[in-house]
């Protein structure tokens, strides 16, 4: 018989989870068998199935169907047997759907499996023994065995032949259930004298295309004087029973009666063996019809029952009656929950209803034990939809934030409408992705440090901190310091910022006295794309260190003449002879200056105040003190080390100035002496310095004509020219400069007409330089040292 497969579409297409189409295939087809164009019936892009990784779901079943993604078509790929899949069951049909991802969608594929003639009508037993008693009526009937073939329409059951049709004809009756209730009816009394043992065969045909047949043999042994049947109260007798009753509970009672009496009049029942399975499950008393639960039912494999009970007497007459056995559901399934497709991860700007899985779930009772509602928490983003009968799907119901919650754990519970309800549960875990939605956040809104003056360069000042709420890569930061200036100086040459750590170290080495504080910004980035970032203010304050020395303003101090302060003889206690005045350029406790004598002629004679500096006397002047008293007030500054400067005060105990005269000029030739010896050693260092400095000229004016004559060489040579870069060259902005010494001298007297400030570069430090015609002493200040460029490079 040819194969032919019908073939049907009925496409509806719902975006995202509908779309149905069927198929008609014949059973037994061989594997590989195309069953249809699943491409082109649903009107899907084959490149569709394997980019959206296509695949069939049958749930709990087998796959008997499977999904070919480069042809785009449905295939056999396991043996389908109709008989075993659907048994009386029609139309037989599998159902299943076939998923796609990327976006999520699903389609309902029907396939109905047609029969073929396979099988063979067939019955349980070989033979079949009556025992007949010669006294039975013409239309007497014996029931007979029924044939079993599990194919069905054409292909099943027919017709059955009784030969040889002497003395039994056949007789087939329809029954409820739609089959045929095979009788033998005698139609001619029997004989025993003449024919004692009867053999009959019975043929059972199908309608298949080659015609199937089965036989059994009717042996008829003949018996006396029983002339009355047995015969059934009820035709159809109908039962209830639950689906979980224990095993021994009684289903109904079958009774028939019989007019004989005597032994003739003694029935038995039994069930009919046309269907197997069914003595597993019930059993009936012989004697008194009692049908009882010896097995297990389940109304999910069966919602009811029907077999053929027997009733025959000792005679051999038999009747026969229909028994209904209907199954009462209860709630013994929970729901079935199946996750279809489900995704890991989501990012967290995902938008509003979102798929994030698809499941099925299933409950095998009926009615409301097997209506089925799921739910998922409620203190989390997501909501779960119906989307088909049995399929829902979870999605997102609000936006998601990573950083609130990185990782949800969605239950989802699915109940029944039973009583009790029963209920499943599954767990998915779902992560959230980062997104850089969060600019890093530095720990203070600003930042204040300070240093010590003349630090090191390259010295770390302290550490900047940001925070980046972000994950991995959007949260890695980097620290960059912004381009600005401060008194037109850019920041960059004060300051340097690691990238990695935020720790800002100084580029240069400060000055107090020339900067007391800078500011500036910093921004943190981190690593996203496109990266996120934010400033905060910076300010660096520099600390004062003791490194410059108390500077005596007066007495002034004089090369050529002798100045001196006259004190009368007739002075009291705490008569002021002078005040000494002195400055620091330092500040704070470095910049507190405190006076004591160091040396003095008369030292019972004299005190100095150590805050003020002012000079008293400290006992009342006599005759017999000197005129001539010189005093040496040592001036010294609070700072760790402390540093100090000493002045000579010269003082003339006199009540007349032409009582000084003669002692005044003992003081001149002292320091006359004094002052020739120092101008012979400046003289000497003039000397030297000159003779250096004509040296270095001299050498550079050879060098520079040295290389303009090399120049000149290469250039009129093919020698290829190699350009020269004087020694330690760098750029000129300020970062990669050498430092230079600027010498600076700073004159003062108590008239600020006559101060002088002149700076030096020819050398490394100041010479005092002292004026005998001055009317003031010029004191020796500390060079100070500033950051310039080597020779032939520009200021900064």
């Amino acid at each position: 018989m040819r194969r032919q497969v019908l073939l049907f579409l009925s496409a509806l297409c719902l975006r995202r989870v509908l779309g149905q189409v069927s198929y008609s295939i014949p059973e037994e087809m061989s594997k590989g068998s195309v069953v249809g164009n699943i491409v082109h019936d649903l009107g899907v892009d084959l490149k569709r199935l394997t980019s959206g990784k296509a695949r069939v779901y049958t749930g709990r079943s087998v796959a008997h169907i499977g999904l070919n993604k480069e042809r785009g078509v449905l295939v056999v790929q396991e043996r389908i047997d109709r008989e075993a899949l659907c048994g009386e069951s029609t139309p037989c049909a599998m159902h299943f759907q076939v998923i796609l991802e990327n976006p999520m969608e699903l389609f309902r594929v029907t396939v109905e499996i047609t029969d073929i003639n396979d099988n063979t009508p067939s019955f349980t037993n070989a033979e079949k023994r009556f025992e007949i008693s010669e006294s039975a009526i013409v239309g007497s009937k014996f029931i007979l065995e029924k044939a079993i073939d599990l194919d069905i329409g054409m292909n099943g059951l027919q017709q059955y032949t009784l030969t040889p049709a002497d003395n039994f004809a056949l007789k087939l009756e329809n029954e409820a259930d739609g089959s045929k209730k095979v009788e033998m009816v005698l139609q001619m009394p029997l004989d025993r004298e003449k024919q004692s043992y009867i053999r009959l065969l019975l043929t059972a045909t199908d309608g298949g295309e080659p015609q199937l047949s089965g036989t059994v043999h009717i042996l008829i042994n003949v018996l006396d004087a029983n002339d009355n049947a047995p015969t059934f109260e009820k035709r159809i007798y109908t039962a209830k029973i639950l689906e979980n009753a224990a095993k021994g509970t009684s289903v109904t009672t079958v009774r028939a009666s019989d007019k004989d009496i005597g032994a003739n009049g003694n029935v038995s029942y039994l069930i009919s063996p046309s269907k197997r399975f069914l003595a597993d499950i019930f059993n009936i008393n012989a004697q008194t019809g009692v049908i009882t639960l010896i097995g297990g039912i389940d109304y999910e494999k069966a919602t009811s029952y029907q077999m053929d009970v027997e009733v025959v007497d000792t005679g051999g007459l038999s009747d026969s009656t229909k028994v209904v056995v209907d199954v009462i559901d209860m709630n013994d399934n929970s729901p079935h929950i199946n996750i279809v497709s489900k995704s890991d991860t989501i990012l967290e700007d995902s938008p509003p209803n979102t798929v994030l899985a698809m499941l099925s779930v299933s409950d095998p009772d009926s009615e409301n034990n097997g209506k089925v509602e799921c739910v998922i928490d409620d203190n989390t983003p997501f909501k779960i939809e119906s989307s088909l009968n049995g399929f829902y799907t979870l999605v997102t119901e609000v936006d998601l934030d990573r950083e609130r919650s990185s990782e949800y754990n969605i239950t989802v519970t699915c109940s029944d409408e039973g009583v009790p309800s029963l209920s499943s549960s599954d767990t998915l875990t779902l992560r959230i992705s980062d997104v850089n939605d969060n600019a890093p956040v530095f720990e203070r809104s600003s930042y204040e440090a300070s240093i010590v003056e003349n630090n090191t360069p390259g010295l770390s000042i302290f550490t900047v901190k940001a925070r980046d709420a972000d994950w991995n890569q959007n949260a890695r930061l980097s620290y960059i310091l912004e381009d600005s200036s401060y008194n037109g100086v850019p920041v960059s040459s004060y300051v340097s910022v690691s990238a990695d750590s935020g720790v800002i170290h100084a580029v240069r080495s400060f000055d107090y006295e020339h900067l007391k504080d800078f500011h500036f910004h910093i921004r943190a980035q981190d690593g996203g794309s496109p990266p996120l970032s934010s400033n905060v203010s910076v300010r660096i304050l520099i600390q004062d260190q003791n490194d410059n020395a108390p500077q005596v303003l007066y007495p002034v101090q004089t090369g050529g003449s002798v100045l001196a302060e006259m004190v009368p003889r007739s002075a009291d206690v705490g008569y002021l002879v002078t005040k000494v005045v002195a400055v620091d350029v330092d500040s704070g406790q470095n910049a507190w200056l405190s006076y004591k004598v160091h040396k003095a002629t008369d030292r019972a004679l004299f005190e100095v105040g150590l805050h003020n500096g002012e000079i008293r006397t400290v006992r009342q002047v006599t005759d017999k003190d000197a005129v001539k008293q010189r005093l040496t007030v040592l001036v010294e500054d609070n700072g760790q080390p402390s540093r100090s400067a000493t002045v000579i005060v010269n003082v003339a105990v006199a009540d007349s100035f032409p009582e000084v005269l003669s002692e005044f000029t003992d003081f001149s030739m002292h320091d006359k002496e004094y002052n020739d010896k120092l101008t012979f050693y400046l003289v000497l260092a003039l000397a030297v310095v000159s003779f250096l400095f004509i040296t270095c000229l001299l050498l550079i004016i050879s060098v520079k004509v040295y290389r303009w004559r090399q120049s000149r060489i290469l250039y009129h040579s093919s020698l290829p020219v190699i350009p020269y870069y004087p020694p330690r060259y760098s750029d000129t902005l300020g970062t990669g400069t050498l430092p230079h010494v600027y010498n600076y001298e700073v004159c003062r007297t108590t008239d600020s007409r006559k101060s002088n400030f002149k700076v030096d570069r020819a050398a490394s430090h100041n010479v005092l330089v002292m004026d005998p015609s001055s009317t003031g002493t010029m004191q020796k200040i500390h060079s100070e040292k500033n950051i310039l460029d080597e020779l032939d490079s520009p200021l900064e």
